[in-house]
């Protein structure tokens, strides 16, 4: 049995706990006892220290953009960054700002349809040298459609090209090129965490209790558990 102890600071009293999605990776991938993966960590936090260095304020000034609607993008492992990036928009926004999460093929099929003239496009490239030209041609055809107002496209090793007619920012993960794309989900994770917050401030909100009304609150409110024969 091996006990993971997380330090203090990883204690997010926020009410839409940002790092905590971040945090509990890690930690989960310590339990691997996994060298490789405990030095591409190494290379995550580098990534992390870059991406708030070189494109903290470049994505503040996208969240005042005035963007009324998100759709986040990602296939396999970065699915999930987008799902996640999509919830801290939603909450730490108090829904003000419609948010959509879906992979690049799935928004073919209909979901392209809410992709407005007000939408930001979120897009998380793969890694994976056979996925990332599918997701590409899926940003062209938004492009030929005149769909979206901006976008931000997020990858390691972006080509030099222009991805997109309607690009406001590249963000170039090159310090993690090592990493895998369920390692590269942590940094997706930490852009849709800068953009929620950023436009939450833009907002005049306060990042940390957003839900003035008290819609949702940081611990869940009591709930009932049912037995399995439908007795109380």
């Amino acid at each position: 049995m091996r006990t993971v102890v997380l330090d203090e600071k990883t204690n997010d009293r926020s009410l839409v706990m940002t790092s905590s999605f971040t945090n509990l990776v890690l930690a989960m991938r310590a339990l691997g006892r996994d060298d490789a993966r405990v030095a591409r960590s190494g290379a995550l936090a580098r990534g992390g220290a870059a991406l708030l260095r070189d494109f903290g304020d470049r994505l503040a000034a996208v969240a005042r953009s005035g963007f009324s609607s998100v759709a986040y993008l990602g296939s396999g492992c970065r699915a999930g960054s987008a799902r996640e990036a999509a919830l801290k928009m939603l909450e730490t926004n108090a829904g003000d700002v419609w948010t959509l999460a879906e992979s690049f093929l799935g928004l073919r099929h209909g979901p392209m349809s809410a992709v407005s003239r007000g939408t930001l496009v979120v897009a998380f490239l793969s890694s994976d040298p056979r996925v990332r030209p599918y997701e590409m041609d899926l940003l062209a055809e938004l492009d030929r459609k005149g769909l979206g107002m901006a976008r931000v496209v997020v990858g390691a090793g972006l080509p030099a090209d222009g991805l997109t007619s309607g690009e406001v920012l590249r963000v170039d993960l090159k310090a993690a090129a090592s990493c895998d794309d369920g390692e590269m989900a942590v940094l997706d994770a930490m852009i849709g965490q800068l953009l929620a917050f950023f436009r939450c401030l833009a907002s005049g909100r306060r990042p940390d209790s957003p839900s003035q009304t008290g819609v949702i609150t940081r611990v869940v409110s009591g709930f009932r558990i049912h037995s399995r024969n439908g007795d109380r």
